[in-house]
């Protein structure tokens, strides 16, 4: 048989669990309907065997460049921002493969996750040979790198996309020279 002190805790546990459900209904937001026009549809992203699509962005000048333009090449785009760390440390090493990889047709296209400003100020003080676009936020568009499959909003971020023009591989981070090399062997 239970004691007072049972019946009391029984009785208090029935309570809140009654109070929690009572909260949980009342705080239920209600469904509003929201116009077709009040919001854009989520852009779908780009995985492996995907044909990229043909962005534009302004380079290190301003001037519009296409991705089309190195149709026929590997392209390694590597998202990255000057305020990223592992960005910045990873960037000699892509300019390097790019200088021993040209002449099997490799192209490394950097684009600047961030304005243009703090880009070209840190590639000022840290060059690098392979071209730059710049994808700054106030665009007005998609995030490249989202559209490109970059879910997580991670930097780096790195796409392979093969001489036909398809996605053929994707990372997370940054790269070290072993694992870069093991990760475009398949392709060049």
């Amino acid at each position: 048989m239970l004691d007072r002190t049972q019946v009391l805790i029984v009785v208090l546990a029935v309570a809140s669990a009654g109070a929690g459900l009572a909260l949980s209904v009342a705080m239920r937001p209600t469904p509003v309907a929201v116009s077709p026009h009040a919001a854009a549809p989520p852009t779908p992203t780009l995985g492996v065997g995907d044909l990229r699509d043909d962005i534009t962005l302004p380079d290190r000048d301003g001037a519009p460049r296409r991705l089309s333009e190195w149709d026929g090449r590997l392209v390694l785009l590597n998202f990255w921002a000057s305020w990223c760390g592992p960005c910045r440390e990873e960037m000699p090493l892509l300019d390097r493969v790019r200088a021993t990889h040209a002449g099997k047709g490799l192209e490394v296209i950097g684009i600047a996750a961030e304005d243009a400003e703090p880009a070209l100020a840190f590639l000022a003080q840290h060059p690098v040979d392979y071209p730059i676009l710049v994808d700054a936020p106030n665009r007005g568009t998609t995030d490249v790198s989202l559209r490109f499959g970059n879910v997580r909003s991670v930097l780096p971020y790195n796409v392979l996309i093969g001489r036909d023009g398809r996605i053929v591989a994707t990372k997370i981070g940054n790269f070290d020279e072993a694992g870069l090399e093991r990760w475009l062997a398949p392709h060049l």
